[in-house]
């Protein structure tokens, strides 16, 4: 979820020092390549099968020193502290694993065709899945101990300090298996969803779209939808349409494996609903979540079928082809915009709110922790991947120059300032949930734009930034709840048996058409763009994390705006808390509640407001 062009086929010498290559030339300057050699220095390095063999013998030596005695000693007098030992031994294991499982993850984002990276990546994920087998029971075990013994084990400092930890695990009791179904559970995981994942990628990059007599890689096929030129847009989406048809059967058999997959383990540990094993992990109510589904699909006619009306009215349209979603606007700047004027950009709006946070994510350029090149065979989209607290964060893009391209550079150093400020918690309570997960990464972007708005003059420059937002917030809200009801109806009916691509393109264009209104056209070849959606596949209702954090940056922002002082203070200290805390709990000193059905409400309507405004400028 690493670094190498596949048009340059190395030796495995020349492979181990590819993490010193210098940075990449394109169009829009010189493009940054990670330096991968922070967590090893390249995948033949001895330190990789070093810390392998040590991740084998300490996961064998911990079940031999613990396996079966949890309950007993922590009912002794000192089982805090003696618990507390095992907890820590634990969370350095945990930290090991996270840095060899993060550098073969990112080795195969940098390039998922090739051979010699894929097996890497395979081989290491292989063993890291056979030395966790070792510590399965720790976890089962904790959640077996009587609650009153394990409230009193917590008073003792040293373990008190992972209470956070601890609370979240036990959670996880009522959907416990026996311990060797959750072995088996997890061994076949390599066969089995890990595996269909890991096919998906390589099908993913491995794909090639002829649009302009050229054979293109995904990345700048989808790219070419956001091309001034009409005509290139249409060649773009016709040409996906065509390889998405020729590749359907493929991909709706790894929909249907997955889901029915992700079934059997929901049956087994007792999950009623489709989605609640996503908000068990995300710790936030299923009550919660419907709301906000049920307050953005009741706005989609005042959001996106509003914008998207105005939008083909620009355009001298009454209707748009889908392929013209995203199509630049009339009135839009043109030229690319320079990697150093992103960068620019991007830390001086943060700079403005935080000195420290600009500090940290000038660090992703200066220590070379970014990836931003478009290479074949490199993963599509753009992430932050955390590693491991030991190390830091790495961010993948794929920059082209477009305005877009420069917001998900806000977005993604976002995401890696968090991560940086919530590595200090530990491997165990570093990670955040996914209802926070998206929230610092969406208030970068919202401090970006807001800087960028008010440095302009130009009444038809403000028209298109506002309208720019809006798009990116009807792609962040309307796009991902749409996807998150996709998501629903396929998981619900693969339930009464296997769906055929056909039927799966239906619900495809039946929460499409929902969404986006009657002004956007879904024509022919549309049915199969679920295709290329990797979070339904690597992680099963992700998507309204992405609705919940816009929204609730929406209400953030606002506190922000109207906030006499202390704001940013607060902020970082909410960002540094990790996953130590309930994300209601983190929303107090703000004085939201997300339980609250006005929150959403008021996190939609900035959207309408922007609409609101882009009408009286039209």
């Amino acid at each position: 979820m690493a670094p190498r062009s596949s048009a340059l086929r190395k030796s495995s010498a020349q492979r181990k020092s590819t993490a010193r290559k210098p940075a990449a030339k394109a169009g829009p300057g010189k493009l940054p390549e990670w330096n991968l050699a922070d967590l090893y220095s390249g995948i033949d390095a001895p330190e990789v099968v070093r810390d392998l063999d040590r991740m084998d013998a300490e996961c064998i030596a911990f079940e031999q020193d613990y396996k079966g005695r949890l309950a007993a000693e922590t009912a002794k007098d000192g089982g805090g502290a003696w618990l507390a030992k095992a907890v820590k031994r634990y969370e350095t294991i945990d930290d090991l694993a996270g840095r060899l499982g993060s550098y073969a993850g990112l080795v195969h984002a940098g390039d998922s065709v090739d051979p010699v990276l894929s097996k890497f990546y395979g081989d290491v994920s292989e063993r890291l899945t056979a030395a966790s087998v070792h510590l399965l029971f720790f976890g089962l075990e904790l959640n077996r101990i009587d609650d009153a013994v394990i409230e009193r084990a917590m008073q003792t400092p040293e373990l008190g300090h992972y209470r956070p930890w601890i609370e979240d695990l036990r959670k996880d009791r009522p959907y416990q298996l026996e311990d060797r179904v959750e072995q088996l559970f997890h061994e076949k995981s390599v066969s089995g969803y890990a595996a269909w994942n890991r096919l998906f990628d390589q099908t993913i990059s491995g794909l090639r779209f002829k649009v302009g007599g050229k054979q293109l890689a995904i990345e700048p096929t989808l790219n070419l939808l956001q091309d001034r030129a009409p005509e290139k847009r249409k060649a773009a989406g016709q040409a996906l349409a065509k390889t998405f048809k020729a590749n359907e059967r493929a991909f709706a058999l790894v929909t249907n494996t997955l889901a029915k997959d992700k079934e059997i383990s929901d049956r087994w540990r007792g999950f009623e609903d489709v989605a609640d094993s996503r908000h068990l992990a995300n710790r936030v109510e299923r009550e919660v979540v419907d709301a906000l589904v049920g307050s953005v699909r009741a706005a989609y006619p005042r959001l996106s079928h509003r914008y998207y009306a105005l939008k083909a009215s620009w355009f001298k349209k009454k209707k748009l082809a889908h392929w013209d979603r995203n199509a630049p606007l009339p009135f839009a700047a043109t030229g690319s915009i320079a990697w150093l004027e992103a960068k620019k950009m991007v830390l001086t709006a943060y700079g403005a709110f935080s000195p420290e946070m600009a500090g940290i994510a000038e660090r992703f350029f200066t220590d070379r922790w970014i990836d931003a090149p478009v290479r074949p065979g490199k993963a599509p989209g753009a992430f932050s991947h955390p590693t491991t607290p030991s190390a830091h964060p790495y961010v993948l893009m794929n920059y082209q120059g477009k305005p877009r391209d420069v917001m998900t550079l806000a977005h993604e150093l976002g995401h890696g300032v968090h991560q940086v400020l919530a590595a200090k918690n530990g491997a165990l309570m570093a990670p955040t949930p996914l209802t926070l997960a998206e929230t610092a990464s969406v208030f970068g972007e919202m401090l970006t734009f807001k800087r960028l708005l008010a440095q302009t003059k130009s009444t038809k420059e403000r028209q298109a930034l506002l309208a720019g937002k809006v798009e990116d917030m009807i792609n962040t809200v309307v796009r991902q709840i749409a996807f998150y009801s996709f998501e629903r109806a396929v998981h619900t009916e693969r339930r009464n048996g296997e769906l055929t691509a056909q039927r799966i393109g239906e619900i495809w264009l039946s929460v499409q058409g929902e969404s986006l209104g009657p002004a956007i056209e879904l024509r022919p070849g549309y049915e199969n763009f679920w295709m290329y959606i990797p979070h339904f596949i690597h992680s099963p209702f992700y998507v309204y994390a992405y609705a919940f954090g816009d929204c609730l940056v929406n209400s953030l922002y606002a506190v922000y705006e109207n906030a006499q002082g202390g704001f940013a203070e607060r902020y970082l200290a909410m960002l540094s808390a990790g996953g130590t805390k309930h994300y209601s709990e983190l929303l107090k000193p703000f004085g939201l509640d997300a339980k609250e059905p006005k929150f959403w409400d008021e996190g939609l309507s900035v959207i309408a407001g922007m609409i609101d405004e882009l009408e009286r400028m039209d």
